[in-house]
């Protein structure tokens, strides 16, 4: 770490720091939609070349189908991946009010959970009965504790339409990618070379989006990404061809 990362560090755990970052509410990470809609749509739109390739069909009947898949797809994902977050919502608050119904129902059962779970982390004696009194002094925070650390539920869940808004956004932008070489009147055996050469960089791109701490890690997480989306391609042309001995 450099002397003005360093520093940056440091700043940002002044107290004046720490409590204005506290008193926001936490910010959803876009990165895990980003990755999902961005691995889906390359693997799809390449898989639909591979495809095509192995069947013997003209570079455009790819362009076609990829470009239908874009659309169609990536809705599908986005509407998925919406309905996923907003089930998640559903789930938090279905347990808010189980956890509210306990807490009304058999107090000190809820308050015994809360000794235990903090008598894990260490409190004991004295000071372990002042963290559960503190705690189930104040309802909301008690209920939050409960789904936090008894359920590992998270209490502020991701924004369903951003949730979906990125997925789809990720999946057209990098499903596009592959598809780019087919648009040039070159050579067939050129768009499909192109066309895995792209699809080989958007993997490696995304992959590395998920690990951005070093260049070693995020290469790493890139290649593999790669290995699996390549595995996708080659599954798909085999099929195609398979597929083209049966039928002629």
């Amino acid at each position: 770490m450099n002397r003005s990362d360093h520093q940056r560090l440091l700043d940002s755990h002044q107290p004046e720091a720490i409590a204005q970052r506290l008193a926001q509410s936490p910010r959803d990470s876009w990165i895990p939609d980003a990755v999902l809609g961005g691995i889906d749509g390359c693997v799809t739109t390449f898989a639909i070349v591979a495809g095509t390739l192995g069947a013997g069909l003209p570079h455009y009947t790819a362009l076609i189908l990829g470009g239908a898949n874009l659309v169609a797809d990536g809705v599908s994902m986005a509407v998925s991946n919406f309905e996923a977050v907003r089930a998640r919502h559903a789930h938090l608050e279905r347990m808010r009010r189980e956890e509210s119904h306990h807490i009304d129902t058999v107090p000190e059962g809820e308050l015994e959970e809360l000794r235990q779970i903090f008598r894990a982390k260490g409190f004991e004696g004295d000071l372990l009965e002042r963290v559960v009194e503190t705690i189930s002094a104040n309802r909301e925070t008690w209920i939050k504790t409960m789904l936090s650390e008894e359920l590992g539920l998270r209490t502020t869940p991701q924004q369903p339409l951003r949730a979906a808004f990125t997925t789809l956004t990720a999946f057209v932008l990098v499903g596009a990618v592959p598809l780019l070489p087919l648009l040039a009147s070159e050579p067939a055996r050129a768009h499909y070379l192109g066309s895995a050469a792209l699809a080989g960089l958007m993997f490696i791109l995304v992959g590395a989006l998920k690990q951005p701490d070093g260049v070693w890690n995020a290469l790493r997480s890139g290649l593999k990404t790669l290995a699996t989306g390549s595995l996708a391609a080659s599954l798909a042309f085999i099929v195609g061809y398979g597929l083209r001995q049966l039928v002629s």
